[in-house]
């Protein structure tokens, strides 16, 4: 297996190990596979294995570099006491219409850990491969859930500096909780004036200076990447659609080969891309259902060939989401766009320059295995409570945008294809909104005590990532301008040199 950026020549390529550590492509682009890999897998033999044979299953299609041996320490790490639930990912059968795929039994409670109890493993492992000597800088802007699952994975791993920027304001009490509270020698969060819009586009600004990474580079270190721009993120997300199918056939709710839908709430891209990598890859997926909160640029884009994001920012009460630039766009754009990179080139720098683009009717119609729709802050409310009401079962808000968007086109489309709604972060990490939507009451106080309120009202018991907030100290905030993200960087990373 080798890659290549969305943005350079064909002939410029890596290999796995090597793209992982690389994390964004120097040229501003991300690393593609120059190939998808044709694996010969019979779907009925993997309906009976563990997760943890899954991730490797997929992690070896995509990342031959690996030895068996890295590739088998890398899950046994990865996927282990961490997580509460000993299958990782929970898949619910409930009464409420839909298929529920638990994401958030880590120990950071949302989906991030899937990929982010693994990333430090596969880097550690691509460390040795390329025989670097240089120490890595995990340069990330989260909207926060990234933020606390990359310091999670990636806290006191030999030879790394983990440092997050998320927008001020922009996350939940219970997401700021979690990265102030981060333990670790290697670990720095620092909240920037702004957007997750505006962090992420420094973030990526800062990945281009070729005169600021020099300077890092004589200190004796180098960037690398934990958001899903990282190949090495994106691909283990893979799994888990491959392992919730065959949960769902040994179970006998589906037949083997049956297509099944997957609705996905959708901020930067990445995890619904899994998705249809898993597809591309010979899973039974009939619709991708890309579902977005008020900030809807996503939807439209999938209506009307039309990215444009010169439009109002909306901070919602599923923060996570809060994005209209999604990074892994690009990525989809650069396979229906015939991996035409100068095209792919020309789309990002009208993005950069007038806030939007329009792609081709050709490259539009490719786009035939997505379906778009979005919910607002009251219907995501109303989502919460329907599915309560009608199966005791309590959602994030970010899982009923997908529950939502699912819900409504299955009505209007008479589509009963057999639905799985990826369930991407606990309800307790967003108690405020999910108390107020089940009871019409809003919480006597934020953070910690709505998570109190919330466990008296849900009388059930509290998972490990949230009852160890009410044991540790938090750090005092920092805040800092955009401008000022290079310095802290800098102040940040040893001299090693």
């Amino acid at each position: 297996m080798e890659y290549r950026s969305t943005r350079g020549n064909r002939k410029q390529r890596l290999t796995g190990a090597a793209a992982v550590l690389q994390g964004l492509a120097p040229d501003g682009g991300l690393y593609v596979p120059v190939k998808f890999p044709q694996p010969e897998f019979k779907l009925g033999e993997m309906n009976g294995l563990s997760y943890q044979q899954v991730a490797k299953t997929v992690l070896k299609w995509f990342f031959d570099d690996f030895s068996d041996d890295q590739l088998d320490r890398s899950v046994l790490a990865a996927y282990g006491e961490q997580f509460d639930r000993a299958e990782i990912v929970s898949v619910t059968n409930n009464k409420a219409g839909n298929y529920y795929m638990e994401l958030f039994h880590g120990p950071t409670l949302a989906f991030k850990d899937l990929a982010l109890q693994v990333l430090p493993q596969l880097m550690t492992n691509a460390v040795e491969i390329q025989q670097l000597k240089q120490q890595i800088v995990i340069l990330t802007a989260t909207s926060g859930d990234t933020g606390t699952a990359s310091m999670r994975g990636f806290r006191n791993v030999t030879g790394t500096q983990v440092i997050v920027f998320y927008p001020e304001g922009g996350v939940s009490p219970v997401q700021l909780k979690q990265m102030l509270s981060q333990q670790g020698d290697n670990l720095q969060v620092v909240a920037v004036k702004g957007n997750f819009d505006k962090a992420q586009s420094m973030v990526k600004q800062i990945f281009n200076d070729r005169e600021f990474n020099q300077q890092l580079h004589d200190r004796g270190a180098q960037f690398s990447s934990a958001n899903s721009m990282n190949i090495g993120r994106l691909i283990p997300q893979i799994a888990y659609y491959f392992y919730t199918y065959g949960q769902l056939v040994n179970r006998g709710e589906i037949s083997n080969g049956e297509a099944i839908n997957f609705a996905v709430p959708t901020g930067n891209f990445g995890d619904i891309l899994a998705g249809y990598y898993a597809k591309k890859i010979g899973l039974p997926i009939k619709k991708l259902i890309c579902a977005s909160n008020q900030n809807n640029v996503l939807t439209d884009f999938f209506k009307t060939g039309v990215y444009d994001r010169n439009r109002p920012f909306y901070l919602t009460n599923s923060p996570s989401m809060d994005i209209l630039v999604s990074s892994n766009l690009e990525r989809l754009l650069f396979m229906i766009a015939d991996e035409d990179e100068q095209l792919v080139i020309s789309l990002m720098e009208q993005l950069q320059q007038s806030g939007k683009y329009e792609i081709s009717t050709a490259m539009k119609n490719q786009l035939d295995d997505f379906v778009a729709g979005s919910a607002n802050e009251d219907e995501i409310s109303q989502e919460i409570k329907r599915v309560f009401d009608e199966d005791g079962y309590a959602i994030d808000p970010h899982t009923a945008v997908a529950s939502s968007v699912a819900h409504r086109y299955q009505q209007k489309s008479g589509d009963k294809t057999p639905t799985v709604v990826v369930a991407t972060a606990s309800p307790y990490k967003f108690p405020e909104t999910v108390f107020a939507a089940i009871t019409g009451k809003s919480v006597k106080q934020v953070g910690l005590s709505a998570v109190t309120q919330l466990n008296e009202l849900l009388q059930d018991k509290l998972p490990a990532g949230i009852q160890e907030l009410f044991e540790v100290e938090s750090k005092k905030e920092t805040v800092i301008e955009p401008e000022r993200m290079e310095e802290t960087i800098i102040k940040s990373v040893p001299n090693r040199d």
